[in-house]
């Protein structure tokens, strides 16, 4: 098993490399995911990501792990597994309101309840719920929220070619017919080779935003699979998003209020 620092290394490189989040310059993050060192600076980087952090430190904590980099929450938070299980829907709810719920004025409650109705404290669930972009849609900004959403999630793919340090990937885009999300028939797309282990055509892959990440086991994919599905459902659900002011990575969506 991929050592927890640097499982967090590699996921939180595409956005970092992006500047969405995390330390100013991503060339550390990239070395240590490279490298496969763990250490001190890696711990000290993971800290400045302020919207995996306090996850990490939740899951950990309700799973009575002291390091909130142990593997097993790391791969919790990017990919899923029983760590998020052990997070209670009201403890989940206090922190989603801890966090955002000054900002959200009469709202609050909103987040709360997708929490409540389901939420866990995912990568995948903060896309589709903290951010604003399932709103967006939902407001007529179709086009670009739809390309956050996609890119900014976790997914799964399999490889099917690799020339000049990128790769072809055959994997499911994320659709939005007026009224919900849902998975559409696998295409390919391109990406590149992050700073992880070597892949191979035939490999299954995790990316997050156009990055190749992590090799994946079939258990992977099922884990990541059913919470893709479950924090999808939370959404759709909804009467209403969530109405947080924080707009996640920086876009040329217009400003609409929440």
């Amino acid at each position: 098993m991929t050592r927890g620092p640097v499982l967090f290394a590699r996921f939180a490189f595409p956005p970092n490399a992006l500047g969405y989040c995390g330390p100013d310059d991503s060339t550390e993050v990239r070395d240590y995911g490279a490298a496969g060192i763990a250490d001190r600076g890696l711990t000290e980087l993971a800290e400045r990501f302020c919207g995996a952090w306090p996850y990490l430190r939740l899951i950990a904590a309700a799973s009575r792990i002291g390091d909130p980099l142990d593997a097993r929450v790391v791969r919790a938070y990017w990919i899923g597994g029983p760590p998020l299980e052990r997070v209670g829907p009201r403890v989940l709810a206090a922190h989603l309101d801890d966090r955002f719920g000054s900002r959200t004025g009469s709202r609050r409650a909103d987040l709360a309840s997708l929490a409540l109705s389901g939420g866990r404290p995912h990568h995948n669930f903060h896309v589709f719920a903290v951010y604003p972009w399932v709103g967006l849609l939902r407001a007529g900004f179709g086009e670009e929220a739809l390309r956050v959403l996609d890119r900014c999630r976790i997914r799964w793919g399999r490889v099917m070619s690799i020339e000049a340090g990128t790769a072809t990937v055959l994997s499911r885009p994320l659709l939005w017919d007026g009224h919900g999300l849902s998975l559409g028939d696998p295409r390919p797309e391109t990406a590149r080779l992050g700073p992880g282990p070597a892949v191979r055509p035939g490999d299954v892959v995790a990316l997050h935003w156009d990055w190749i990440c992590h090799r994946l086991t079939f258990q992977d994919v099922a884990t990541l699979r059913h919470y893709t599905a479950s924090q999808l459902a939370v959404v759709n659900d909804a009467e209403r998003p969530a109405p947080t002011l924080d707009r996640g990575p920086r876009s040329r969506v217009p400003r609409v209020r929440s």
